[in-house]
C-alpha cells in the first residue's frame, strides 16, 4: 500500500532538510575552525550555531509528524481490520 502525499513524506522531507542543515552548519563551524589565519574574517558563531540549532529542531519536527502518521494509519488500519 502506497500513500502518496501523505503528512509521512512530508516528515521524511522535514527530516532531511534539517539534516542537511545540520551538514552546512557542521561544515561552516569546521572550516571556520581550519581556517584561522590572518586575514580571513570569522564566521559569526552564533548565527551559525543558530541554524545547527534550527536543523536539530526542525528533524525533530519531522520525526513527530512521520510518527503521528504512522499511529492514524495503524488505527485505521486496527479500526477496518
Amino acid at each position: 500500500m502506497e500513500i502518496q502525499g501523505s503528512g509521512f513524506s512530508a516528515g521524511l522531507g522535514a527530516i532531511q532538510s534539517g539534516q542537511r542543515m545540520i551538514q552546512k552548519a557542521a561544515g561552516e563551524i569546521a572550516s571556520n575552525t581550519v581556517a584561522g589565519t590572518e586575514g580571513q574574517q570569522p564566521a559569526d558563531l552564533t548565527s551559525i550555531l543558530l541554524a545547527l540549532q534550527a536543523g536539530k529542531i526542525q528533524a525533530e519536527a519531522g520525526s513527530q509528524v512521520a510518527k503521528a502518521t504512522d499511529q492514524m494509519i495503524g488505527s485505521l488500519i486496527d479500526t477496518f481490520a
